[in-house]
């Protein structure tokens, strides 16, 4: 039987530029679909309108092309896939494996911090309420190819999650699901930081009865106080200039071999050359402080 043709993903918010951190996790992504003669796609997680910067998911995809990121076919933009959102909706709903709730955070923190399935029976309608999934397939573990079995948190893989927020927004874990499905993602390689969020993701696809991609968390990219680079914590934007120093940076972070003589190399060259020598075992499996743009190579 003929495997399926790799497809993987970068998905960025547009909550602010990309960072070093962003750029491994961008890179990782990129040099695992093309040593696998791979699909590389980009996609804009526009659906959170509060958290979203003006300008910034253009900037994004220019960064990108300044770093030698070329994607394939056409970026797809969360904002303009509501319709599909609201189909899985609506199936879920039709199935009974969804309901509304009215908890507030205040209510859920008195009880440990973690949703008590209050709502599950009580037949709350629409008004004042967001939409949770009825957890019939909790995930307790899962295989991450870089760090193995990954066991979850049971009461977070075992708790009824949000799935259509009360102020009308879709949820990332709905919104994300759907979408790596419509566009065939059959790995997804994105930072450590999203591990938690992994085994709800995969419950949703038991539950619409897909088949969940391979997963790999790469390390977090760290500020001198330990800290994730993040756009929250104000990670700097990526330098641009010469693409390649920083490139060799995060290649550097990955744990991959650096041509003796990068310096001669275009940044599709190197970029060439990373793919032809990609290696996911020698990416660290661990977080490590690595500040941004320091060696003098920026």
């Amino acid at each position: 039987m003929l495997s399926k043709p790799y497809i993987g993903r970068f998905a960025p918010s547009p909550s602010g530029e990309l960072h070093f951190g962003s750029l491994i996790a961008a890179l990782g992504s990129y040099l695992q679909a093309r040593a696998q003669q791979g699909v590389w796609r980009v996609r804009i997680e526009d659906i959170d309108p509060p958290r979203e910067v003006p300008g910034a998911a253009t900037t994004i995809l220019q960064q990108l092309e300044h770093y030698g990121l070329h994607w394939d076919g056409d970026v797809l933009w969360q904002s303009q896939r509501h319709d599909a959102y609201r189909e899985a909706l609506a199936w879920l709903k039709n199935q009974d494996l969804c309901y509304f709730c009215t908890c507030t955070r205040a209510r859920i923190q008195s009880v440990g911090g973690t949703y008590d399935g209050h709502c599950r029976t009580l037949g709350n309608g629409p008004e004042n309420a967001a939409l949770r999934l009825r957890q019939m397939h909790p995930v307790l573990a899962f295989n991450d190819r870089l760090r193995g079995t990954i066991q979850a948190d049971e009461r977070l893989a075992r708790e009824d999650f949000i799935i259509h927020r009360r102020d009308g927004l879709f949820a990332y874990n709905l919104a994300v699901v759907v979408d790596d499905h419509f566009q065939g993602v059959t790995e997804i390689v994105r930072g450590a930081d999203l591990i938690e969020p992994t085994v709800r993701q995969i419950s949703l696809y038991q539950q619409f009865g897909w088949q969940a991609p391979d997963y790999i968390h790469l390390p977090l990219a760290l500020n001198e106080e330990g800290a994730k680079l993040s756009k929250q914590n104000h990670g700097p934007a990526l330098p641009i200039g010469d693409p390649r120093p920083v490139l060799i940076q995060a290649l550097r972070f990955l744990g991959q071999v650096i041509p003796a003589q990068w310096q001669d190399l275009s940044t599709a060259q190197l970029l060439q050359n990373a793919v032809i020598h990609w290696s996911l075992t020698a990416v660290p499996d661990t977080a490590k402080i690595n500040p941004p743009f320091s060696n003098g190579l920026c």
